[in-house]
C-alpha cells in the first residue's frame, strides 16, 4: 500500500489554534492554578454544565447535557480507553447496552447501531446524531462516519438511547452520541504514546492541553497504520483534533472546534457465506489466476463498459479508499442574566472521498454547513422550579457524485461514467423542551420539535452497449414535514433509586443519494421514499441496591412506520434503500457497574432486541415472472437477537504494586438472519479479551506519569462474523419460486470475518 501523509492538517489546526495560545501567553499567573476536572456521571435528574470546557460555575445548565428523563449510558476513560490500546471506538463503545458494532469498510472505521437501528448497513451510520463537544457531526443527510474518531482524543461518551428527534432533530430514530475530548485542565502539560501490535498496526499519538487565564485548550494528533488481519486491507489515517474556549468575561464565552482526518485504506473483498467457512480471512487472493479455495472475485468489463468480463481479485482491482473528512466549528455563549444562557453556533463540514471499491467507483465532495441558536432559562414555571430551553437551526449539504465502472488491471482504473449526481439537502426546524420539578421527588418533561426538509437535485445514469450509450434522467424536488413530540416522568423516592418513563418519537428522512439507487444496485430511480418515524415507549430503573453497585433496567417497543432498509442485490453492487411499512421493535437493556471488593470492579451490558415486520410485502422479480411474498412476522435482518459484555477486573490499591491491574473480558452475540425470507442466518460468536496494565507517577524524573498496557484479543481465536450485508431475495426466472437458502449462502459481497488472535500493547508518557 502506499502511505500517504497529511501534510496541511496539523499547521492549520495550530494556525487556529495561535491565537489562542497567545491569550494564554498573557495570563501566566492563572497557570498555576489551572487544575485536573473530573467530569460529572450522568444520571436521570442532574443538571450538567453547558457542553465545551468554557461554561464557567454558575452559568446557566444546558439541558443536553445531563437531560432529565433520557436513557443514557456514560462511557468514561478508565477501563475503556485509558488503560488499554483502544484501536477503534467501537471496543469502546460495546460498554453501554443497545450499541452494536459492525466493521465497516477499510482501517479503523466502524458502524454503529443503537437498538439496531443501523444494524442492517455495513457502510454509513445513519438513523442516530453525532455530536462532540455540542457540534453536530452528522451532516444534513443522516451520515456519520467514525474514521475520524480516535477514541484518545476523548474524555467520556454519552449514549442516548431511543428516538430523540424531539432533543436532536433530524435522524435521531435510533439516539444519539455526543463525544467529549479532553479538555486542557484535564490535561495540564503534554502526552505521548506508542501502540504496537499483531498485523503491523501501529499507532503514534500526542496530546497537549492546559488553561491559562481566559484561555483553555486542547490539541491531540496520531497517526494510525497496519497492514490488516485481511488480505488487501492495510491503512493509514491520520487526525489532528483541537478544541479550545476564550471567556473574555464571566458572560461571555467563544469555543473553536477544529478536526481533520485523512484516509488512505486498501478495501479487502467481502466474501460469501460459503466463502468465509472456507477463507474467513481472504488470504491467498492475490490473482485471480491462481487464487486460494473461498477467494472472492469480481467481475469487471474488459472494455470498462459493457459485454465481455473479467474475474479479478481486491488486489488486481485496486480497491481502495482515500477519504478526507474536515470540521471547522465555532460557538459563543452569552449568559443575559443570572438565569438565561443564549448560545450561537456556526460549522463547516465537508467530506471528500474517492472510493473505487467493488465493481464501481465513486468520487465526490459533501460541504456542508449548519447554524444553531438557542436559549436555555432556569427559573420558575407557574410558581414550580423549571429549566427550559428553545432552540432554532439550519444546515445545508450540496453534494456531487460521479460514479464509474472499474476497469481492469492497473491499479484502481476508472471505467465508463454511469451516474452522475448533483443534489441539495437542507434542514430547518426548531426544538423547545422543558424539565419542571413537580415536587422534591417527582420531575416531568415535556418536548417538541418541528422540522422541515428539502431535497432537490437530479442523477443522470448511463448504460453502454454495441448500440451506443443511453442516458436515463431521474430527478427529484421533495420536501418532508415532521413533528416529534416527547413527554418523560422521574420519580426519585430515594437518593440511590429513580423509576422513570417515557414516549417518545423519531423521524429520518431519506438521503439523497438514497433516491438515485435502484433495486439492481445500479443508479437510477429511487425517489418515492418515504420519511421513517417511530414511536417509541421506554420504561426502566437506575438503582444503587448496595454500596459500589450501581444498575440499571430499561424496556422498550418502538413502532416504526416506513422504516428506511437497505440491502444488497449482489456482489459488488450499490447497496439500495427500500420502505417497511410497519414493524416493530422491542427489547430489554441491562448495564451495571459493581465495585465488590477493594480494587475489584465489575462491567455488564446487555441487550435483547427483538425486530419483526408487522406490514411488509416485498416483489421479487427475475426474467417474465413476478411474485410477491408476506414478510410479516419475519425478523428483520442484520439485527441480533441478543448482546452481551461481561468484564470483571482487579487493580492493586496499595503498596508497592499500586497502580498494576489485569482485567478479563467476554462480548458475545447472537445469530441474525441475512434475508427478509429469514431463509439464511449468520452464526453468533463470543470472544474473550484479556488485559493488564500498570501506571505510576515518576518522582524526580522529568515525566511525570508512565502508563504501560498490553491486550490479547480473542484470546482463543475464534473464527466469528464481525460483519454481513443484508442479501436481497431472489426468484427463479423459469419457476417464479423464491431461490432457497443454499442460493444465498453463495452470494458473494457480505461477510467480513473478525480479527483472529492478536497482541497490542503500548506505552504513554505524561509531562
Amino acid at each position: 500500500m502506499r502511505v500517504s501523509r497529511s501534510p496541511g492538517a496539523l499547521p492549520l489546526a495550530l494556525s487556529l489554534a495561535l491565537p489562542f495560545v497567545l491569550l494564554a501567553a498573557a495570563h501566566p499567573a492563572a497557570a498555576e492554578d489551572a487544575g485536573e476536572v473530573t467530569l460529572e456521571e450522568v444520571s436521570v435528574t442532574g443538571e450538567g454544565r453547558g457542553f465545551g470546557v468554557s461554561s464557567p460555575a454558575g452559568s446557566a445548565s444546558h439541558v443536553i447535557e445531563n437531560p432529565v428523563g433520557q436513557i443514557v449510558t456514560a462511557i468514561g476513560r478508565e477501563g475503556a480507553i485509558a488503560n488499554r490500546p483502544a484501536t477503534s471506538i467501537g471496543s469502546v463503545l460495546l460498554d453501554s447496552p443497545g450499541v452494536t458494532v459492525r466493521q465497516g469498510n477499510g482501517g479503523r472505521d466502524v458502524v454503529i447501531s443503537i437498538r439496531g437501528n443501523n444494524a442492517r448497513s455495513t457502510g454509513v451510520t445513519k438513523n442516530m446524531v453525532v455530536l462532540e463537544d455540542g457540534f453536530v457531526l452528522t451532516q444534513p443527510d443522516g451520515a456519520s462516519r467514525f474514521d475520524l474518531v480516535d477514541p484518545r482524543a476523548y474524555s467520556r461518551i454519552d449514549v442516548f438511547r431511543g428516538p430523540q428527534s424531539a432533543l436532536f432533530g433530524n435522524y435521531a430514530t435510533g439516539g444519539a452520541l455526543a463525544f467529549r475530548t479532553r479538555t486542557g485542565r484535564e490535561i495540564g502539560g503534554y502526552e505521548i504514546g506508542t501502540d504496537a501490535g499483531s498485523f503491523g498496526y501501529l499507532s503514534n499519538y500526542f496530546t497537549v492541553g492546559g488553561a491559562s487565564g481566559p484561555v483553555e485548550i486542547s490539541l491531540f494528533a496520531s497517526d494510525v497504520r497496519g497492514n490488516g488481519y485481511q488480505g488487501h486491507s492495510s491503512y493509514d489515517t491520520q487526525t489532528v483534533n483541537l478544541l479550545a474556549s476564550y471567556t473574555p468575561t464571566p458572560d461571555n464565552r467563544f469555543t473553536l472546534k477544529v478536526i481533520n482526518n485523512d484516509l488512505q485504506a486498501d478495501i479487502a473483498a467481502r466474501s460469501s457465506l460459503n466463502q468465509y467457512r472456507i477463507n474467513p480471512y481472504q488470504r491467498g487472493c492475490e490473482a485471480a489466476a491462481t487464487a486460494a479455495p473461498g477467494c472472492t472475485t469480481f467481475n469487471f468489463f474488459r472494455n470498462g463498459a459493457f459485454g465481455a468480463i473479467v474475474p479479478v481479485t481486491a488486489a488486481e482491482g485496486g480497491l481502495e479508499r482515500k477519504d478526507r473528512r474536515t470540521v471547522i466549528a465555532g460557538r459563543w455563549e452569552h449568559d443575559i442574566d443570572a438565569q438565561t444562557t443564549w448560545r450561537t453556533q456556526v460549522g463547516f463540514d465537508e467530506r471528500n472521498f474517492n472510493q473505487p471499491f467493488f465493481t464501481t467507483s465513486s468520487r465526490g465532495s459533501y460541504p456542508s454547513y449548519s447554524v444553531q441558536t438557542d436559549l436555555t432559562r432556569r427559573g420558575d414555571w407557574f410558581g414550580l422550579p423549571a429549566v427550559s430551553y428553545v432552540a432554532l437551526g439550519y444546515n445545508a449539504l450540496d453534494l456531487r457524485i460521479s460514479t464509474y465502472n472499474r476497469a481492469l488491471y492497473g491499479g484502481p482504473r476508472l471505467g465508463a461514467l454511469i451516474g452522475d449526481q448533483e443534489a441539495v439537502q437542507s434542514n430547518l426546524g426548531g426544538r423547545a423542551r422543558t424539565e419542571i420539578a413537580l415536587s422534591e421527588a417527582w420531575t416531568g418533561v415535556l418536548g417538541i420539535g418541528a422540522e422541515n426538509s428539502w431535497i432537490t437535485g437530479r442523477n443522470l445514469a448511463y448504460a453502454y452497449s454495441a448500440a451506443g450509450v443511453t442516458r436515463t434522467l431521474a430527478s427529484t424536488d421533495r420536501s418532508f414535514l415532521n413533528l416529534a413530540p416527547e413527554l418523560a416522568l422521574v420519580w426519585r423516592p430515594a437518593t440511590d433509586l429513580a423509576f422513570r418513563g417515557r414516549v417518545a418519537t423519531g423521524y429520518t428522512t431519506p438521503a439523497a443519494s438514497n433516491l438515485f439507487v435502484t433495486s439492481a444496485g445500479l443508479p437510477g430511480n429511487n425517489t418515492d421514499l418515504k420519511t421513517q418515524q417511530n414511536l417509541g415507549f421506554d420504561f426502566g430503573t437506575d438503582w444503587s441496591p448496595v454500596e459500589g453497585l450501581r444498575v440499571s433496567l430499561t424496556g422498550f417497543y418502538e413502532f416504526f412506520r416506513n422504516e428506511l432498509l437497505s440491502q444488497s442485490p449482489g456482489a459488488g453492487l450499490l447497496n439500495y434503500t427500500f420502505n417497511a411499512p410497519a414493524s416493530e421493535h422491542r427489547g430489554i437493556e441491562a448495564g451495571a457497574v459493581y465495585a465488590f471488593a477493594e480494587g475489584w470492579r465489575g462491567t455488564l451490558a446487555y441487550t435483547f432486541d427483538d425486530q419483526v415486520y408487522t406490514d411488509y410485502v416485498e416483489q421479487l422479480s427475475a426474467g417474465t415472472r413476478t411474485a410477491r411474498f408476506d414478510r410479516a412476522g419475519n425478523a428483520i435482518p442484520g439485527v441480533p437477537a441478543h448482546q452481551l459484555l461481561a468484564r470483571i477486573g482487579y487493580d492493586v490499591p496499595s503498596g508497592p504494586l499500586a497502580g498494576l491491574g489485569a482485567f478479563a473480558e467476554t462480548v458475545v452475540q447472537d445469530g441474525y438472519f441475512l434475508d427478509n425470507a429469514n431463509l439464511l442466518k449468520v452464526p453468533g460468536f463470543a470472544i474473550v479479551n484479556l488485559n493488564v496494565h500498570y501506571s505510576s507517577l515518576l518522582p524526580g524524573w522529568y515525566a511525570k506519569r508512565v502508563d504501560l498496557y498490553g491486550e490479547v484479543r480473542n484470546v482463543f481465536d475464534t473464527v466469528y462474523v464481525a460483519s454481513a450485508n443484508p442479501l436481497a431475495n431472489s426468484i427463479g426466472a423459469a419457476t417464479g419460486l423464491q431461490n432457497g437458502a443454499a442460493v444465498l449462502a453463495a452470494t458473494t459481497g457480505s461477510v467480513y470475518a473478525g480479527a483472529p488472535r492478536s497482541f497490542v500493547a503500548g506505552m504513554k508518557l505524561s509531562f
